[in-house]
């Protein structure tokens, strides 16, 4: 495979795992290449992010390496998070924090086992809305964040404590577990829930 296809590969496995990133060893053993080579396809990558016209930049954190937003950038996307329009929760959102809130502390991995799908981009939204926050590290290989819910989701949901969450049985399934907490969450009239900005 020629150097621009592997450097495609890469961006699309660092942007894959989200906010878990990936150390080398995984990088080789998925792309099948040496230590060397993963090496130099991160110099490649990282350096084309260097450009101005360019918003992600690839930082190493937590012996893994991850794509990230640039610094530089922080006040747009702080418009955006506070902007009427972009505020709603969509279905994937409402999954998201009901897998958290009945399994919290919980990594971004199992988070996506559990939606059988990768997760970590909404999972960046939801600590930007201030639904979620980190709350440790996992004792997992590689050490990953662990993820909890904040008092705003509380407020949002007008719980006064996770006690008051919907009761189900231990043994049930994460899907189910979204299900129950959607559907009483969740406007059936609506496809999205907007999100109160009057505790910001």
């Amino acid at each position: 495979m020629i150097i621009m296809d592997l450097l495609g590969v890469l961006e699309g496995i660092l942007f894959v795992m989200g906010d878990e990133g990936c150390d080398l060893k995984t990088l080789t053993d998925v792309m099948e290449i040496t230590d060397e080579e993963a090496k130099e396809l991160l110099a490649r990558l990282k350096k084309s992010y260097e450009a101005s016209d360019r918003g992600l930049r690839i930082s190493f954190l937590g012996n893994a390496f991850k794509l990230t937003t640039k610094q530089e950038h922080r006040a747009y996307y702080e418009k955006l998070v506070v902007n009427p329009g972009t505020n709603r929760l969509s279905q994937a959102s409402l999954e998201t924090l009901a897998i958290v809130a009945y399994n919290q502390p919980i990594t971004a991995t199992e988070i996506s086992e559990l939606r059988g799908v990768a997760s970590g981009h909404l999972i960046r939204k939801l600590v930007a809305k201030g639904l979620l926050k980190e709350s440790g590290k996992s004792d997992l290989p590689g050490r990953p964040n662990l993820y909890c819910t904040t008092s705003d989701f509380l407020d949002y949901f007008g719980l006064a404590t996770l006690d008051e969450l919907p009761k189900i049985d231990q043994t049930i399934e994460g899907e189910k577990e979204t299900d129950l907490f959607t559907s009483i969450y969740k406007d059936e009239e609506e496809s999205e829930v907007p999100l109160s900005t009057s505790s910001n």
